[in-house]
């Protein structure tokens, strides 16, 4: 009864976010997650991530003409009028430029999309302001204004282009193989709403299932699981790498945005949404994912307050429900026995402890992390990116001269972690 009560309600979300557009496609990859929400509304939601409505090629035509200066004809030996695939921001085409033999990928930015989707933030950040007054005790209306100012940034393509350089160039020069593959950019032809990159061949990581049954693998089988481990293990080495040793990182992780190419390798795309988290606050969450992989209560009281996040708890037992708190945001580990998280159940850290002050700056770390815990649950993996960066968090913490007197096994973690990257 309660699953076609959820497949009802999942075409009905579907239809809504897609007729609405605009914000409400980010919308669907929010709580499209297996973590979050019911397999209904997954199967439902994820093809919003790359399937949503597209804008007609005469549309695409135009605005590609009028941002390059040249007609599609004097640019490309051809150009699939078919998108590739369509998001909340743009849509992507391959083409192949004249005199090239390589194929190329081209985005292009929705016409008239940024003002619907800024009015759509604005009565958003209404909605928070009554809904941190009344049940919810959290500071909504931090985040959303942290929404704004990264979804406003997507709308520059001449800024995403340069953020991809960067992550690139970081990734490709501190590891001896990049973790995941990065698109290069073909720099003659970028503008604030085109972007052309070169094509990276692979599935979306939403086909990944079919992809293996295809090639005769039990989905379920010793095989596919070490293909699904090795996936997320180098989405995990790439983004503890960004977060805690450089600060700049890829803050959009859904579905949509990787794809597996040969080999179980990872390419991760659309870097639209990126952060530069400031040292203070990177260096602050390098200490928390210690404490919390450890399970360290003291520690992570401490990180909280490093890191700006003001709460009020009349919880007896405050310093274990902060933890707990710690590890539901911050961790992708889910607790044994939990298949889904209920953030409004009576018995959720959120419930408990009223945070009253939310550094703006964080919520892009807090959303990459439960993107990346709807990837774990998806592929049927419960494990926790605390464990896996604490290397990496000690070593961030180790060069800034914060870690006085480490201990053994601290040294030869990092030691470990250095010799393998």
């Amino acid at each position: 009864m309660w699953e076609r009560q959820h497949e009802f309600a999942a075409d009905k979300i579907y239809a809504m976010c897609s007729d609405l557009g605009g914000f409400f496609l980010k919308v669907a990859q929010i709580i499209g997650k297996p973590d979050l929400a019911p397999a209904a509304w997954v199967r439902k939601l994820v093809t919003l991530c790359d399937q949503a409505p597209a804008t007609p090629f005469d549309a695409v035509q135009i605005l590609l003409e009028k941002e390059l200066g040249q007609s599609i004809g004097d640019i490309f030996e051809k150009f699939d009028a078919n998108p590739l695939g369509s998001a909340s921001i743009a849509q992507v085409h391959c083409a192949r430029l004249k005199g090239d033999k390589n194929d190329v990928v081209v985005k292009v930015q929705h016409p008239g999309v940024q003002h619907l989707m800024m009015t759509d933030i604005r009565n958003l950040q209404a909605f928070a302001l009554y809904m941190q007054k009344t049940d919810i005790k959290f500071d909504l209306y931090s985040i959303t204004k942290e929404m704004e100012k990264q979804i406003g940034y997507e709308f520059d393509f001449i800024r995403e282009a340069n953020a991809m350089e960067r992550i690139r160039r970081f990734l490709y020069e501190n590891n001896k193989k990049s973790p995941v593959l990065v698109p290069r950019l073909i720099r003659d032809f970028v503008t604030r709403r085109v972007l052309v990159m070169e094509y990276i061949d692979g599935i979306p990581i939403l086909n990944l299932g079919n992809e293996i049954a295809k090639r005769g693998i039990n989905p379920a089988g010793k095989m596919a699981a070490t293909a699904k481990q090795n996936i997320l293990k180098s989405l995990t080495l790439a983004y503890g790498q960004m977060i805690l040793k450089s600060g700049f990182f890829h803050a959009d992780p859904h579905p949509g945005n990787i794809l597996i190419c040969k080999g179980s390798e990872v390419a991760l795309l659309d870097y639209g949404q990126v952060k530069d988290l400031p040292d203070q606050l990177r260096l602050g969450y390098a200490n928390l994912i210690v404490a919390i992989a450890d399970n360290d209560p003291v520690r992570a009281m401490e990180s909280y307050r490093e890191l700006g996040i003001s709460t009020v708890s009349k919880c007896p037992n405050e310093q274990q429900e902060m933890l707990r708190l710690a590890q539901t945001m911050f961790d992708t580990k889910l607790p044994p026995g939990v298949a889904m998280l209920q953030p409004f159940s009576e018995e959720s850290s959120i419930k408990k402890i009223s945070v009253q002050a939310f550094p703006e700056e964080l919520f892009s770390v807090l959303r990459t992390v439960h993107l990346l815990r709807g990837l774990s649950v998806g592929l049927g993996i419960n494990y926790s990116c605390a464990e896996q960066w604490r290397p990496i968090a000690e070593e961030a913490l180790y060069r800034a001269g914060r870690l006085k007197g480490i201990e053994r096994k601290t040294k030869v973690r990092r030691r470990s972690y250095l010799r393998r990257h």
